[in-house]
């Protein structure tokens, strides 16, 4: 907890919510800071968890491949033909990120645009996929690595056409239940479950013109996420279940012995690259691997969603059974002038998996 509180003044958060285990034992359960003004944080505060369920997608994936209902070279084409591109790709691609497809956020002024413009707007798969299936792919698929959320929207479709279930009901019954996730759903409308936590930020203030030295700190814990995944794994939470996830999923419970080592593979290292005019793409290294829906740095499996005021992370230590989650909210000042924040919830995971694990400490990620 001290270094929750010194990396609270140094980042300056509003709030932290943290849980660590070892081996299934807790360690620490503990909330920080304010959810709003003068009402504290607390342990039992639900959120939405972001990326948390690309993770879940991508172990649903994993569990039908044993389940030998799809495989991972199964053109995406088999179940949705009519997307461009569709021949070319396949569900292993869309899950490892390597389709080539852009990615219909990052770096996408026109979508940046339309969300900022209105954040409440309730978006539907097509249209998302509308902003980037279009365009030519960045590269032969499975020859390079981008982030893209265009990836699981496509991976998503394709698993409901597969098992003739909708997303909701898939990942309930093979991911949400076997991992006991009580207070992990599926959320069909921007609410989130009672109690919860609030998020503030600034990143609409490059979109609305506002003056840096102007001061701007909006409520954008409401915001719609709809945007952010495929149907179905859109999720609020709370830290016992993000606690739960990392362990669950970084330990390969669900899955057989060879879909975990697919699940978490670092065979990207030394097969991506930079490319002009590609943002997310990148080389992989010990610092930042993609596995299959999941990201490794070091031999810490974890993921790490950042948007709408909100970051948090859910982290796995295989080797020490090693749990850690973390979710933070931010003060006015952690924005800079054009609205941009940093992962500051990654930041403190780094710092408690150096205390708890001296000798595997995840390295630091490139910038």
């Amino acid at each position: 907890m001290a270094i929750v509180r010194d990396t609270m003044a140094q980042a300056h958060l509003k709030a932290v919510i943290v849980r660590v285990t070892v081996d299934g034992k807790e360690v620490v359960t503990r909330a920080a800071g304010d959810s709003m003004t003068n009402v504290a944080a607390t342990t039992n505060m639900h959120f939405r968890n972001g990326a948390v369920a690309i993770s879940y997608v991508s172990t649903l994936l994993m569990i039908l491949v044993d389940e030998k209902l799809v495989t991972l070279d199964d053109k995406l084409s088999k179940w949705l033909p009519d997307v461009p591109n569709a021949d070319r790709v396949t569900l292993g691609q869309l899950g490892q990120m390597t389709s080539g497809y852009v990615d219909y956020v990052i770096g996408n002024k026109e979508f940046e645009k339309a969300l900022y413009q209105d954040p409440f707007r309730q978006w539907e798969p097509d249209q998302l996929l509308g902003f980037a299936t279009s365009r030519p792919l960045l590269y032969e698929p499975g020859t390079n690595w981008n982030y893209a959320h265009t990836n699981y929207v496509l991976l998503g479709k394709a698993l409901e056409k597969a098992t003739g279930e909708d997303m909701p009901k898939l990942l309930d019954d093979k991911v949400l239940r076997p991992l006991g996730l009580t207070n992990t759903a599926n959320s069909f409308t921007p609410e989130i479950p009672v109690p919860v936590l609030h998020a503030f930020s600034s990143e609409r203030r490059e979109a609305l013109n506002i003056p840096g030295g102007t001061p701007f700190y909006e409520e954008s814990t409401y915001w719609n996420p709809s945007w952010t995944i495929t149907h179905g794994a859109i999720q609020t939470t709370n830290i016992y279940d993000m606690e739960a996830s990392a362990a669950g999923l970084g330990s390969g419970k669900l899955l057989s012995k060879q879909s975990y080592q697919k699940f978490a593979s670092t065979d990207l290292r030394g097969k991506t690259r930079a490319m002009p005019d590609c943002t997310t793409c990148m080389e992989m290294n010990d610092g930042y691997t993609y596995g299959m829906g999941v990201v490794i740095s070091g031999d810490w499996l974890l993921q790490n969603p950042l948007f709408a005021g909100e970051a948090g992370v859910m982290a796995y230590l295989p080797a020490k059974k090693i749990g850690i989650a973390v979710v933070v909210t931010y003060q006015p000042e952690a924005f800079d002038d054009q609205g941009n924040y940093r992962n500051e919830a990654d930041t403190l995971f780094r710092r408690i998996a150096k205390e708890l694990a001296p000798d595997d400490a995840p390295p630091v990620p490139p910038k």
